[in-house]
């Protein structure tokens, strides 16, 4: 089925009007490409603020799409045994895991992975 261009979501914001080449300004964010792992520059950190005393290993200064930050953060997940989560450029993953997520991080390619 084709998509309805006249979907009253898009127009939320305008009210009315009376310009015939009149058309809707869509929000349309472009993802940026994802460097290659060796040009990435990742920070690896222990967080404990917010999170009632618990602690979480933060992994901050990933540039790319969302699914490879994903992507990423699954395997670090998966190879740690522990849960997280991935979205807005960050990784958590929970508990202190930093040397371990370094390491990972090291035989990936991401070579100017750091501890903070």
């Amino acid at each position: 089925m084709a998509k309805n261009d006249n979907d009253w979501k898009n127009r939320l914001n305008v009210v009315y009007s009376t310009n015939p080449d009149f058309s809707y300004d869509r929000e349309e964010s472009e993802e940026p490409e994802t460097l290659s792992p060796e040009k990435q520059l990742l920070r690896v950190q222990l967080d404990k603020r917010n999170r009632n005393g618990k602690s979480v290993t933060l992994v901050t200064g990933f540039t790319g799409k969302e699914e490879d930050l994903k992507d990423l953060g699954k395997k670090l997940k998966t190879k740690c045994g522990v849960g997280g989560v991935s979205k807005d450029g960050e990784i958590l993953i929970q508990g202190d895991f930093r040397t371990k997520v370094l390491e990972i991080l090291k035989k990936e390619g991401y070579v100017k992975a750091r501890i903070i």
